[in-house]
């Protein structure tokens, strides 16, 4: 028998038998905390990754790699000595832990080669006997590691593994529709010690803390009035609508227990609500990350940006889509399942009428709850359908403690003088007065196009003024440098500036400006971008308002994308002219914009419906068809120019260089993708300019370097 830890888990050199011993740590510390058997947690991870011993998986590491051999499952390998396991439950536990770790049981990618254990059934005839060659040898050496790790071993014979590995096939195929929390558990535990190699048991401490929030039960201020409110209600869930700067995240955060995933729609609010959550928690041990895209951009190191995409973080800050992964059944879901289940999720700034979004919301809550969740929402707007959607889903008066302030009160918060106009240059003269009475002004397009024309318009006009572009088709690299600067110099200036941007502004980033020029959007979106202006108050200032100029929605649908025409015009018409906006009046406003909001049914798509999960377990989706819909930030573009360090670069290096965009744009440019990373598509180096960002006019295969004419 070859020594032991020459037996490789990594082409990096990483032992077997430690890889196992990792893993196993971590799934001991998973199922302790997540009310599962550590016991067989433990046997599980030892046997996840034991086909690894194969002599064809080992000669693979080194790059040897014949074509009959490469539908070589190494987990199916690990199937073979399920024998070595007495009890008929732990080892159909141990087969949802192992057959498919990596890939669905079925219908993964085939197009990509990348099949199942059913799929290898159906499609080789001979597939045990692919999995299985030289199996009298290296069987040896699998039982000398398991030996080692503790395990009482007898010799397998080749009848005893095609057995073990038919009782893997049948159950697998005998599987009903469910969600496999021990797949969860070995993906999450996997994932993390693979991660981790060398820091997994000094980390594990630092898992599933409780964090302490007192710091935010402490704070009281009249300028918060939500902070003079009680949060000890015993009902389990929250709605609170209240205006921006009433102290909403401090009563949400107030209102939770457990763990906490705090929700918010975009990338800068994620950021800026992670900055606010270390500083405030500094003190404590709680374990804060955020997670989105580029999330490793606010992390320090590998060691945190490895912790930030795993589960039992104190606190979790990221979008509602990464949740939503668990209603469409994409690759990973069972991991977010285990994780979430018990928690408290703040769901904040669910301002959406959008059919599509809408549905998505209700669907995620649905799941929460059936995970035993504890569920805090809290926005400024909410449309009335689906504030009574998520009052019934909820439980009702009984089990959601509702907060909204008194008329009263919200007078305090009249902070707005709005005044509709017909063009941008009818505001020219004002934008002229606030510039030579050093104002910080803030202008919003509803699209990056229009953005970046609005800007060259001003910095032509206004040179010696400090001005920023900020949207979303930046490299991440350079949008995270826009951001800080965004907060730290602009948001704090004391002379005149000029931010111009796009629907990023909308939300939760704690900046504040004296005057707002807008392109109409719906009243639910107006509603959050006037947040932005006059938001720092001061019991001198209450009472003191602040004006908004509100541009004429356009003529035509195509320019009043990515919104509805007639959503606009009637926005537009419910606002007032030359007046004060009262708080007050906001939720009559909405209703009527959105008399009625209907939301999509969206069941079909998902894989949970009427309290029960509906895919096979064992199984995921490769893709969402909603998510399509929704045409997200689901892409991401590349400059020629950085083609060369991406393909070469690491995970972070990569990730400063990526440019997010909805998909329809690539295809609707027809562009052309790389295949590596998160496979961006190429653009043309002139496609990008550092200050304006993407420029779409030239994201076309004509402007390739490389480009020629056949």
């Amino acid at each position: 028998m070859n020594d032991l830890r020459l037996i490789l888990a990594k082409s990096d050199g990483t032992p077997l038998i430690q890889h196992l011993k990792d893993v196993a740590m971590v799934a001991e510390v998973l199922a302790h905390h997540l009310g599962l058997s550590v016991e067989i947690a433990r046997k599980g991870a030892h046997l996840h990754d034991i086909g690894k011993t194969s002599c064809i998986f080992q000669q693979k590491l080194v790059g040897i790699n014949p074509p009959f051999k490469k539908s070589f499952r190494h987990e199916i390998a690990s199937l073979f000595f399920l024998s070595l396991l007495q009890d008929k439950e732990e080892r159909c536990a141990v087969i949802e832990m192992v057959a498919a770790h990596h890939r669905s049981i079925c219908n993964d990618m085939p197009k990509r080669g990348l099949l199942g254990l059913l799929d290898l059934e159906d499609k080789y005839p001979h597939c045990f006997e692919l999995h299985s060659e030289g199996f009298e040898q290296w069987s040896q050496e699998a039982l000398g590691i398991l030996h080692e790790l503790g395990w009482e071993t007898h010799p397998i014979t080749m009848d005893e593994a095609r057995s073990n590995y038919q009782e893997a096939v049948d159950y697998c195929s005998s599987l009903g529709r469910n969600c496999s929390q021990w797949k969860g558990l070995l993906m999450a535990a996997d994932h993390f010690a693979s991660g981790l190699d060398g820091q997994t048991e000094d980390t594990l401490r630092k898992l599933f803390i409780i964090p302490d929030l007192s710091y935010y039960r402490n704070r009281r201020s009249e300028l918060y009035p939500l902070s003079l409110l009680s949060a000890d209600d015993e009902r389990k869930h929250t709605l609170v609508t209240a205006p921006t700067g009433a102290g909403k995240t401090d009563f949400l955060l107030r209102r939770c227990r457990g763990r906490v995933f705090y929700t918010l729609p975009f990338q800068a609010s994620i950021n800026a609500m992670y900055d606010r959550l270390k500083a405030d928690l500094q003190d404590t041990d709680a374990q804060i990350y955020p997670l989105h895209a580029a999330s490793i951009l606010k992390l320090n190191g590998d060691y945190e940006r490895i912790l930030s995409r795993h589960v039992g973080a104190s606190i979790k800050v990221l979008t509602p889509h990464q949740i939503a992964a668990l209603a469409f059944g994409l690759k990973g879901y069972e991991v977010t399942a285990l994780d979430i289940r018990g928690c408290d999720v703040i769901l904040d700034e669910i301002h959406t009428y959008r059919k599509e979004t809408q549905a998505m919301v209700l669907k995620i809550v649905e799941i929460l709850i059936a995970l035993g969740c504890r569920i805090h929402i809290g926005t400024a707007t909410m449309p009335t359908d689906l504030y009574i959607g998520l009052l019934r889903l909820l439980g009702g008066e009984t089990a959601v403690y509702e907060v909204k302030l008194p008329k009263e009160v919200l007078k305090g918060f009249d902070r707005h003088t709005i005044h509709k106009v017909g063009s941008m240059e009818d505001v020219g003269p004002v934008i002229q007065k606030a510039v030579e009475q050093g104002q910080k002004i803030l202008m919003v397009c509803n699209q990056v196009k229009r953005a970046q024309q609005l800007y060259q318009d001003v910095i032509g006009k206004y040179p010696a003024i400090p001005t920023l572009l900020v949207h979303s088709r930046f490299k991440r690299g350079h949008r995270a440098q826009l951001e800080l600067e965004l907060k730290e110099r602009y948001n704090q200036c004391q002379g005149p500036c000029i931010v111009v941007s796009t629907q990023v502004v909308e939300v939760s980033l704690d900046i504040s400006f004296d005057l707002m020029l807008t392109e109409c959007a719906p009243i639910d979106a107006l509603i959050q971008r006037f947040g932005r202006i006059n938001r720092k108050r001061s019991l001198e200032t209450i009472g003191q308002t602040k004006s908004i100029y509100v541009i004429a929605p356009p003529e035509n649908e195509k320019e009043a994308l990515p919104y509805e025409l007639e959503i606009l015009q009637r926005s537009y018409s419910s606002l007032p002219h030359c007046e004060v906006l009262h708080e007050a009046d906001v939720q009559q406003l909405l209703d009527s914009v959105y008399p009625e909001v209907m939301a999509l049914d969206i069941d079909m798509l998902t894989v949970f419906q009427e309290g029960k999960w509906v895919m096979k377990k064992l199984k995921h989706n490769p893709k969402s068809a909603l998510f399509e819909t929704l045409d997200i930030n689901s892409a991401c573009c590349l400059m020629e120019k950085d083609q060369e360090v991406y393909e070469n670069g690491s995970f972070a290096e990569r990730t400063l260089l990526e440019i997010p965009v909805a998909r329809s744009i690539t295809q609707r440019n027809n562009l052309t993708p790389i295949t590596c990373g998160v496979h961006p598509f190429l653009i043309p180096d002139q496609a990008y300019d550092s200050k304006l960002g993407l420029l779409e006019e030239f994201a076309v295969p004509r402007y390739y370097k490389s480009f020629e004419i056949f």
